[in-house]
């Protein structure tokens, strides 16, 4: 409580004046709201609208009314989340940041653009990632306690929705892509691959002989996990890809380091840090071998070579699939599966932003029915490939109707009464909490009620 009471006090001293002094580089930054005892500073909604841009996302509105309310409504749910103790894997936030700085290398260009771009190095932007996937993740944690398990919602409930929405409030359906994919891996020379070897045995040295496995992992793992020192968390043998599984749980001793192991995503070794009856907590370096660029020349000139015996017939696009490496789509021919969050989940079918970067643009050229020209993109595991793709249907966007989209309006009327559930949630938080905005912050259309309230009557303006 004395602590609590102290923050308060911070806050009431800041607020009289509006400003707060960086300490680390003496900028004078400004409070705009406190929601709890929680403040969010005017260079928070610049750095929030900066990576919202670099990821391509489209801000609809006026980002200084949107994102500051966005920040807060993320407030009240992360103190949701303390109190109902909810913890977060540190394994899926390192490969939501890999994930993060994957996509947004792909969008600007390289990494000194995006360093660049947002003014920042990449360790202080990882660092960042982090803690706003570990948020991410905690706020839908609890977004998904408090709407609970999914209804069983029945045809008949679907067609009443459909049948009460006037002709103009139909939902509309946006255009649809099916694509098959062929990728090719570079060779990686062996010399390259011994390189990596020596160095991971060179690591494995220095920690046998005093340093510090943390602090070489952040100096040189090229895993998500680096700036965490290579830790994973604690996590169970279906967290990890069978070798790095298989290899951990080997591991008895934390002082001895594993042997290298090799996985998918490149070579390893592993020091164990705790065992938890069936889960175990390690950290890990991660090095990738390089790969020359005669290489990738090779591989692009053999893709050609396949894209153009396709064109002329010789064999079809889903024969050649089988010569692909792409070990989810090869056996399905080359057909990708949408593993993103959203109503088209777990079908072939894919809105252009849930596509892959790259595949999205060389798609955007096609016509159904069509092979693309080879093109390098990065695969999940941070893999740099070598890909054609075939557009094998587009389904253009149209208003919506039960015949052909019953699955999506379902999924709207399922996301319909989450909204209704989280929004009650939200209004009686918003209601319950303390909330101050900075009056040249207030002119804004808000989405949820209660944000200003009368300092006497504590009543919703």
């Amino acid at each position: 409580m004395v602590k609590q009471a102290g923050k308060f006090i911070l806050l009431a001293i800041l607020l009289s004046s509006g400003l707060l002094c960086k300490a680390q580089d003496n900028i004078i930054d400004q409070i705009i709201w406190v929601v709890g005892d929680e403040a969010i500073l005017k260079s928070d909604v610049e750095k929030a609208r900066q990576m919202m841009l670099s990821r391509g996302e489209r801000i609809e509105g006026d980002p200084y009314c949107l994102i500051p309310e966005q920040l807060a409504v993320q407030k009240l749910f992360l103190d949701q989340a303390k109190i109902d103790s909810i913890d977060v894997p540190t394994a899926e936030v390192s490969r939501g940041v890999t994930r993060q700085e994957n996509m947004v290398i792909a969008n600007l260009g390289s990494k000194e653009k995006v360093e660049e771009y947002l003014q920042a190095s990449m360790s202080q932007l990882r660092e960042e990632w982090r803690e706003e996937i570990r948020n991410g993740y905690l706020v839908s944690e609890v977004k998904k306690k408090l709407v609970g398990k999914k209804s069983s919602l029945t045809p008949s409930e679907v067609r009443r929705y459909y049948a009460q929405l006037p002709q103009d409030s139909l939902p509309y359906i946006p255009t649809t892509v099916e694509v098959q994919i062929i990728t090719n891996e570079p060779i990686v020379p062996l010399a390259e691959i011994d390189k990596v070897k020596e160095r991971l045995r060179d690591f494995t040295n220095r920690v046998n002989a005093g340093e510090s496995f943390s602090t070489l992992a952040i100096m040189y793992s090229e895993d998500g996990s680096a700036q965490n020192g290579g830790e994973t968390g604690f996590s169970g043998r279906a967290s990890w890809v069978t070798e790095f599984s298989n290899m951990a749980f080997s591991l008895n001793d934390p002082k001895k380091v594993s042997n290298i192991v090799e996985t998918e995503y490149g070579f390893h070794i592993i020091q164990l840090i705790e065992r938890r009856g069936d889960l175990i907590n390690v950290r890990h370096i991660l090095l990738r071998p390089k790969v020359p660029e005669a290489e990738f020349e090779k591989a692009i000139a053999k893709m050609d070579s396949i894209t153009k015996d396709i064109k002329q017939n010789k064999f079809t696009f889903e024969d050649a699939t089988v010569l692909s490496f792409d070990k989810d789509t090869r056996k399905n021919n080359g057909l990708m599966v949408n593993r993103k969050e959203s109503a088209n989940y777990g079908t072939p079918r894919f809105l252009k932003e849930e596509l892959p970067p790259a595949v999205a643009i060389a798609v955007d050229k096609l016509k159904v029915g069509e092979v693309s020209d080879p093109f390098r993109m990065k695969t999940d595991n941070g893999k740099e490939v070598v890909a054609i793709v075939k557009l094998r249907s587009r389904t253009e966007g149209h208003v919506a109707n039960v015949s052909d989209d019953y699955q999506a309006l379902k999924e709207i009327v399922e996301a319909h009464k989450q909204e209704d559930i989280l929004r009650k949630w939200l209004q009686t938080k918003i209601k319950g909490t303390y909330v101050f905005i900075d009056e040249n912050w207030r002119n804004c259309d808000f989405q949820y009620s209660g944000w200003l309230k009368d300092d006497t009557t504590n009543k919703v303006k």
